[in-house]
């Protein structure tokens, strides 16, 4: 079956991600959403917001805060060049985003994007901020598209 890129909202993409992501809530914002489907059933998205690091927001790179699927061979990669591809058009220089270290980035690399850091994880909760961690915590992967 071949796959589409179409629009879709935040809260759809929200539903979907609700659905089907295996260790991650919906963001809570994003600045665009893009969808992927097959026979006119959406099969995955992609949510790219501002960078989640503070370090990294610099108004001219955006971050897939989240991409999901349901398994669609070929899906994944083609919401990250999608993404990257809109992200581009509205002028953004540089589109990042973190993969575990235990997955291997195949869709990644087939998009064209390049491993330019390795992050020591961790939590986000401080004596200041408490939090409660819902996310993996270990060493993560950062990918860019620039």
């Amino acid at each position: 079956m071949t796959l589409t890129i179409v629009p879709i909202t935040f809260a759809e993409a929200n539903e979907f991600v609700r659905r089907h992501h295996r260790h991650h809530r919906p963001p809570v914002g994003c600045k665009f959403c893009v969808a992927v489907s097959a026979g006119g059933a959406v099969v995955g998205v992609a949510q790219v917001g501002r960078p989640v690091s503070r370090a990294l927001d610099d108004g001219w790179t955006l971050e897939v805060n989240r991409l999901c699927t349901d398994g669609h061979r070929n899906a994944c990669s083609m919401l990250y060049a999608a993404a990257w591809r809109a992200a581009r058009a509205l002028g953004y220089r540089k589109l990042i985003t973190y993969t575990l270290r235990e997955e291997g980035g195949a869709s990644l690399r087939a998009a064209g994007w390049k491993v330019v850091a390795e992050t020591d994880g961790g939590s986000w909760s401080c004596p200041s901020r408490p939090r409660v961690d819902t996310h993996p915590l270990q060493a993560k992967l950062r990918w860019e598209a620039a």
